[in-house]
């Protein structure tokens, strides 16, 4: 390991997932000199382990499996002949200029210093563990995250337990909870401090009242109790505030309990560098190209922002890798004044963060609560669309066109009013 290796890019990928993977197929097709660095075994991200289907009706109007969807990438990778290298540790970032980052990365060859002139972070996101939602009592065996339990199922063919309580009701979680049925286990419930699901409605249906799987809403697990093994979880309702309700404990009997909590985006290295971050997404602030505050360095997929659809996080990397491009070429962004988008009513988070007004864009956004019926706005350039629901666990994308945009003189905003609504 005390070899260095040095080596020039124009576009470093960090993260191998489908946003990684989309961002580096589409770098190397614009003509920029790309490599990928992967810090696991194989390429893939997630998807890889997903036998299940949903994936791909957005970007190539097909219902695939994750596996099926990542292999088309794949193949796509293997007839451009897309540089890459597993089991790639990025140790360290560093920015030395406008137009030179460094990648540190520690290889299976050697230390690997890689200069470029541009860097896109794609490295997705991590679950939230049982030490983040205050869960108290035992650690005995049988408590996994969703992520571990379907690695186990999806890709070793191990089933984790037999006896299931699955905590948190997130996309994963529903979906696990229908593959622990479909193995012949015992989901006992789903428990969900929110009043409303955290997955989105169709994998409400098909993976829990398709299997008549019990959907606790506003319930908390408190504790856990057992000696070697899981023996029972403490549940209990919670009122609106999430505190616990004195006098509805209960305990469900199960073996193996399962951490959905939901996810949040991985963004360690770039912490370290001080650049901006969103606190609602937790990830970072962007513009239209999703380059981040420090520029030349792009982000795309589930380190940007938490996605329901695979197919988003595939469009983020190569709008990343086509914002690499712009880069390189005009030595920066060029925009004549970015604008702020703003979140009106009912409007958790939305991204990207600025725009410009002289491209078209995408916009994804998220709902702070379900509501029925109503209009998705953006005032400032006319835009209104009808809902018959929004839920916090769907996205909402507003694509406006580059003519709309230039009609923003300051920002644009995005909200949510019912039909009823008066100002």
């Amino acid at each position: 390991m005390s070899n260095l290796i040095e080596e020039r890019y124009d576009v470093v990928v960090i993260g191998g997932g489908p946003a990684g993977i989309a961002a580096a197929i589409r770098a190397t097709e614009l003509g920029l000199k790309t490599i990928l660095l992967e810090n696991r075994d194989v390429l893939g991200g997630i998807p890889l382990q997903c036998v299940h289907p949903g994936f791909g009706l957005h970007y190539f109007k097909e219902d695939l499996t994750g596996t099926q969807f990542i292999h088309r990438f794949f193949e796509r990778m293997e007839r451009i002949g897309v540089e890459y290298i597993t089991s790639a540790h990025v140790h360290s970032i560093e920015y030395r200029d406008y137009m030179e980052k460094v990648v540190n990365t520690i290889t299976r060859k050697g230390v690997l210093r890689l200069y470029s002139k541009t860097i896109i972070y794609t490295v997705g996101a991590r679950e939230r563990t049982l030490f983040e939602i205050g869960v108290v009592g035992d650690r005995p065996d049988g408590i996994y995250t969703a992520g571990e339990a379907q690695t186990m199922m999806d890709i070793y063919g191990v089933l984790p337990g037999k006896d299931v309580v699955i905590i948190g009701s997130g996309d994963v979680g529903l979906i696990m909870a229908r593959r622990f049925a479909l193995e012949g286990a015992r989901v006992k419930a789903v428990i969900e401090i929110m009043p409303y699901p955290g997955g989105l409605m169709r994998n409400v249906v098909q993976c829990l009242r398709d299997f008549n799987i019990p959907l606790l809403l506003s319930h908390a697990v408190i504790s856990i109790a057992g000696k070697k093994r899981v023996e029972k979880v403490t549940v209990v309702k919670v009122d609106e505030g999430f505190r616990p309700i004195p006098g509805t404990e209960f305990e469900i009997a199960c073996d193996t309990v399962v951490i959905a909590a939901g996810l949040r985006p991985n963004i360690d290295l770039l912490e370290r560098l001080s650049i901006a971050i969103d606190p609602a997404t937790g990830g970072p602030m962007v513009n239209e190209l999703l380059e981040t505050s420090i520029p030349g360095i792009f982000v795309a997929g589930n380190a940007l922002v938490i996605n329901d659809l695979a197919d988003y996080v595939v469009e983020q990397g190569e709008k990343a890798a086509e914002g690499a491009k712009i880069f390189i070429e005009n030595s920066g962004i060029p925009a004549e004044e970015w604008k702020p988008v703003k979140r009106g009513r009912n409007i958790r988070l939305a991204i990207p963060h600025y725009i410009s007004g002289e491209r078209s864009v995408t916009i994804l956004a998220r709902v702070a609560k379900p509501e029925q019926r109503v209009f998705v706005e953006v005032p400032e350039v006319g835009y209104k669309t009808f809902h018959m629901a929004v839920r916090p666990a769907e996205m909402i994308r507003l694509d406006l066109s580059k003519d709309a945009l230039s009609k923003a003189e300051k920002s644009v905003t995005i909200e949510v009013k019912p039909i009823a609504y008066r100002a």
